[in-house]
């Protein structure tokens, strides 16, 4: 497979929007790298001969002056947009030579057709007796587009089609001439703006993302084709001026240097990213904070949850029933708020109770429902809420099943050193890996995706500290609680020290109650080694007290609990049916 997706001399590549700009640019590298051939795409015409009075005049100014000139010298008066029209059309032409030039001295064969890629009767026409000379084509790079860019409520329908139709007719149609069984590569030219969403880009962001789920579709139906849609960020060329460059910067927001941008489009036609659909290149366009007014809003959303939606939930279940973690449902709260205010962080989460778990069963409601409600917020600082989840049965009875309150922050404080960190291995509990789980009644309950305890430490009546390693699932198994800022993975994952600490001290287990007061300062690693360390604060007959802190070897805190509460439970209860 990996032969026939080489880049070879007889290749053959039609590149839409080929002939200018950025595609251009990233044709002559290619060229560079494997000469071979390229039929590319454009709307504009190329002068055969030029006016003779712009003959040797290459200077912008310098080149307007004469067009001015000229069209006084016929009698007419110059317009600026009739100057810059004469301008575009001689500017174009020669960029569009030079790009054929550069590609050609290379060793590559190139040739250009002028034709617009929405127009499919055309562009069939061209394409035929192009392909008479070329041979049959063997890959595609689509990289036209047109921007529009405005907020929403300002764009026209025409705006709209303007941007749409390049993008995505201008696929369909170039599917449409030849056919996809014959392509060894097809290189969509998407964008971060697809892939993050982008202000005043709604029309390419759809457009963009449709081809992303397009390449994913066509390598569906075509897996020996070489497909990947590449989200490309912001590139530094003409398009991005020193303002916007600014801009940028001050949004934290890198920009791609034509040559390193180039290079790495040839590196992922390589045949070892034969397997990778989908790709992004640069920063993401990062929003601008959310603005925050007085108003104290409140919000609704409902979500349909199922295992098959969710597989990792295979690796949740108690007495033979799927079990919704209670971390996943404090990852739903603060994932949803998040979406309220971009460039706002979840900092904490306090008085977090399990009211009544979900669980997963043939009398599961068909839906849940996440009420938020705004307690506080202050612009530039903090947002507060109010979260609840909820259900309601056949006979519209409500079922409450988790709440807590929820503070999102601009700024992140600095992260604190848990001092009385101890990596000391005493040896008391030698037991590692997965010999912790499904072992025995007195072992953890939990599935594959779970069992990421690697060692203990130490422990003492007052404390246990652990060694994690969370090997990250895949993106469908995180189903519809994806890790984000917040990993409810790993957070599960930290409360497991507490059941060992209990199981060995008094031969019990338990199950979560409430996580009192959490705190997230950094991201948890995930396919990285961490730690956590479990103060034992109290211990009753029906439950236990204790606080949890993540942290690395040096002590630096990721994540805390403080005050968690955990109920006693039944030896049993996790036994499959």
């Amino acid at each position: 497979m990996t032969a026939q997706t080489q880049v070879r001399p007889s290749s053959v590549f039609l590149v839409s929007g080929g002939a200018k700009g950025i595609t251009a640019e990233c044709a002559i590298k290619m060229a560079q790298h494997q000469p071979c051939t390229f039929i590319l795409l454009g709307r504009s015409e190329i002068l055969e001969t030029e006016p003779d009075f712009v003959r040797d005049c290459f200077e912008e100014a310098a080149l307007k002056k004469r067009i001015m000139e000229n069209l006084l010298s016929q009698g007419e008066k110059p317009t600026p947009m009739s100057v810059q029209k004469i301008y575009n059309k001689i500017a174009s032409s020669r960029e569009i030579k030079n790009t054929l030039a550069a590609i050609q001295q290379t060793g590559a064969k190139a040739e250009y057709i002028s034709v617009d890629v929405t127009d499919v009767a055309d562009l069939q026409n061209k394409l035929a007796s192009a392909v008479a000379s070329t041979g049959t084509i063997t890959g595609i790079i689509h990289g036209a587009g047109n921007l529009a860019d405005k907020l929403i409520e300002k764009k026209t329908d025409q705006d709209f089609e303007k941007v749409y139709t390049a993008k995505v007719q201008g696929l369909e149609n170039l599917l449409t001439c030849i056919d996809p069984k014959q392509l060894e590569h097809l290189v969509l030219f998407s964008s971060v703006s697809g892939f993050y969403g982008n202000i005043g880009q709604s029309d390419y962001a759809i457009a963009n993302e449709i081809l992303n789920k397009s390449a994913h579709l066509i390598k569906q139906h075509h897996p020996q084709c070489h497909v990947v849609a590449i989200n490309w960020g912001g590139w530094d060329s003409g398009m991005v001026t020193p303002e916007l460059k600014k801009a940028f910067a001050e949004r934290g927001i890198d920009i791609i240097p034509v040559e390193a941008g180039t290079q790495m489009l040839v590196n992922e036609l390589h045949p070892t990213h034969h397997a990778t659909t989908q790709v992004v290149i640069g920063s993401p366009s990062i929003r601008p904070p959310a603005p925050v007014d007085a108003e104290l809003r409140s919000y609704r959303i409902r979500r349909r949850m199922t295992v098959e939606t969710n597989p990792f939930l295979h690796d949740h279940t108690l007495a033979g029933t799927p079990v919704l973690p209670a971390t996943c449902a404090m990852s739903w709260m603060i994932n949803a708020c998040e979406e309220l205010y971009p460039g706002y962080t979840y900092l904490r989460c306090k008085d977090f109770k399990v009211l009544k778990g979900i669980t997963f069963s043939e009398n599961s409601p068909s839906e849940h429902i996440l009420e938020i409600q705004e307690l506080a917020k202050t612009e530039s600082d903090f947002v507060e809420f109010e979260t609840t989840i909820l259900s309601k049965n056949p006979a519209g009875k409500t079922h409450f099943h988790y709440k807590a309150q929820i503070k999102l922050v601009r700024q992140m404080p600095e992260a604190p050193i848990y001092e009385a960190v101890n990596l000391t291995e005493d040896n008391i509990i030698t037991t590692s890996g997965t010999d912790f789980y499904q072992n025995g009644d007195s072992s953890l309950f939990h599935g594959p995706a779970f069992q990421k305890i690697v060692r203990v430490l130490n422990i003492s009546p007052a404390k246990i500290t652990i060694e994690c390693f969370w090997k990250e699932i895949t993106p469908q198994q995180q189903g519809q609680f994806p890790v984000q800022w917040h990993n409810p993975y790993t957070t599960d994952l930290s409360t497991q020290a507490l059941w060992i600490w209990l199981n060995h001290f008094h031969q019990e287990v338990c199950l979560p109650g409430q996580l009192t007061h959490s705190e997230q300062f950094r991201t948890v690693p995930c396919n990285a080694p961490f730690y956590v360390s479990c103060e034992v604060e109290g211990k009753t007959a029906t439950g236990v007290t204790a606080n949890f802190y993540l942290h690395d070897a040096e002590g630096k805190i990721y994540s805390r609990i403080l005050g968690a509460k955990a109920v006693i439970a039944p030896m049993n209860l996790h036994k499959r049916k």
